[in-house]
């Protein structure tokens, strides 16, 4: 298959807001597809390498070579090249990673060239997420959907799926079994605005502390433990004092799903960079991590994916002790899931999680069985320039820049970006409001004067140096925008940081 060929389906189906267009298009050139390519074109139509990380970033693309003339690219020739690019190492190998990133991108011509670059930054937003998808896979491969999703639960990776369901069929996913060693996607937690709707949602619940982590599963064999983040990457060698508490469990095998966080003495949680950072390190003794796990999907060869959690939380309590347990009780009122919320941001954490008693694991999927609460913060903020969008938001400006006041200099510093929370009717009303503030451009980035004051919604704020304020919003959102309130009266850079040291101290 042409490289072309996936780049227009790409180009199809971000044109689209239809659901039922986009998994057409997408079906359509699955059935094209070579066996040996059905796993690139799924990973990549889903915005991702199958290689997952190969040391490409913008630093390397910014200035790409100029495009060839005509397409000529395969499917398999890319993902040749991607695969050898993400081998290099040692002496040398930037600048040999940088040589072959450009001699593949002169090879492609221009629409090859843009997606090529935006499938590397990660920027291929084009509406082909994971649900859209399984879809496509299902009719390509004229499989039920169930089917398909249960499949895709116990195994983890949708692109090894894809090419099992459309070489092989019915027959084929019915060879496929949770292994222990192979991740599997993780349950995702949808959100409520507060304890009372999640109950209500989910009815008689179990209410546990949300931590501020990393994901983590564990996956242990005999005396063979493997740690896989929530993208699946293997972490085991990072995290020594993980793979010390799983081999100490009195079992022979077993699947745990918790989180690795950094905790001080007193057992409050370090700010979440602290634990990011072990991910970058062998150096175990710098900032041990403490192990905490919330749901257990095999032990001893029994699977318990189709369990309710109801069971599958005696499971856990029965082979993992308190300590390696994150907080849960129970609640069948909103008075006493109110009080665990409130024990949990006490002891610094997030929130909580809200679980249906009788849910079962749903891998990979993010649904009402599962409800995160947390406070939410808000800050009015002024848009500092925004960026031109891709895909159906093409020719509309979206990412927004967003700053606080700098009462020490009479500026405005940067605290991050965000695209999310905007509706059609804001993304056009603000493209034609800020153009008419524009001071001027640099590439992608429409630079505004500091007027418009927009009301974001975030998580909490984190140290960065990625920005002169030394801080970032986490998970922005806008809420609204406020034109009834001046530049002058927008949240001060002050004001952020004590919210970033509240969150700090706890």
């Amino acid at each position: 298959m042409r490289l072309a060929e996936l780049v227009a389906a790409s180009a199809a189906v971000a044109a689209t807001p239809a659901r039922n267009e986009k998994i057409a298009a997408l079906a359509a050139l699955l059935a094209r597809a070579g066996r040996d390519q059905v796993a690139p074109v799924v990973s990549w139509l889903s915005g991702e390498l199958t290689q997952r990380q190969i040391g490409v970033g913008w630093a390397l693309l910014h200035e790409p070579p100029a495009p060839a003339p005509a397409p000529s690219l395969t499917v398999a020739e890319v993902e040749h090249a991607l695969g050898a690019i993400g081998e290099l190492s040692g002496p040398g190998s930037t600048a040999a990673r940088r040589t072959a990133v450009r001699e593949l991108l002169a090879r492609a011509c221009a629409d090859e060239q843009a997606f090529l670059v935006r499938l590397l930054v990660g920027d291929l937003r084009q509406g082909a997420l994971a649900g859209v998808m399984t879809d496509a896979v299902a009719r390509a491969a004229g499989l039920p959907v169930a089917e398909l999703r249960r499949a895709l639960t116990v195994h983890g990776d949708l692109p090894a799926v894809a090419a099992i369901a459309l070489a092989g069929g019915r027959e084929g996913l019915a060879t496929i079994r949770l292994q222990v060693g192979r991740p599997l996607a993780p349950m995702l937690a949808g959100t409520a605005k507060d304890v009372a709707a999640a109950l209500a949602r989910t009815g008689p619940a179990a209410v546990d502390w949300k931590l501020d982590g990393a994901r983590l599963q564990v996956h242990r064999d005999g005396g063979d433990v493997a740690i896989f983040t929530r993208t699946l990457d293997d972490v085991t060698a990072r995290l020594p004092e993980v793979v010390s508490a799983v081999s100490g469990l009195p079992l022979r095998a077993i699947v745990l799903d918790g989180e690795a966080i950094a905790l001080r003495p007193d057992g409050r949680p370090e700010p979440f960079q602290v634990t990011a950072a072990r991910f970058g390190t062998r150096e175990a003794r710098s900032k041990p991590l403490a192990s905490l796990f919330f749901d257990v999907l095999h032990v001893d060869g029994e699977d318990l994916l189709d369990e309710p959690l109801a069971r599958r939380g005696e499971a856990l309590a029965a082979v993992v002790p308190p300590e390696h347990r994150v907080p849960r009780a129970t609640a069948d009122d909103a008075a006493a899931a109110e009080r665990t919320f409130a024990e949990a941001l006490a002891a610094g954490h997030e929130g909580v999680v809200v679980k249906a008693l009788d849910g079962a694991y749903a891998a990979g999927r993010r649904g009402s069985a599962w409800l995160k609460v947390k406070p939410v913060h808000t800050l009015d903020l002024v848009v500092l320039g925004a960026e031109w969008g891709h895909g159906r938001r093409r020719g509309r400006l979206s990412n927004l820049h967003l700053g606080a006041r700098d009462e020490g200099t009479g500026g405005w510093a940067m605290l991050g970006k965000t695209f999310k929370g905007l509706t059609d009717e804001m993304l056009a009303w603000q493209t034609q409001r800020l153009l008419a503030l524009e001071t001027h451009r640099e590439g992608i980035t429409v630079h505004v004067r500091p007027e418009l004051v927009v009301e974001v919604a975030f998580d909490g704020v984190q140290t960065s140096p990625r920005y002169p304020s030394g801080m970032a919003l986490r998970f922005a959102r806008v809420k609204r925008y406020r034109e009834d309130k001046p530049a002058a009266d927008a949240d001060t850079v002050a004001t952020v940081r004590a919210i970033r040291d509240r969150g700090t101290r706890g």
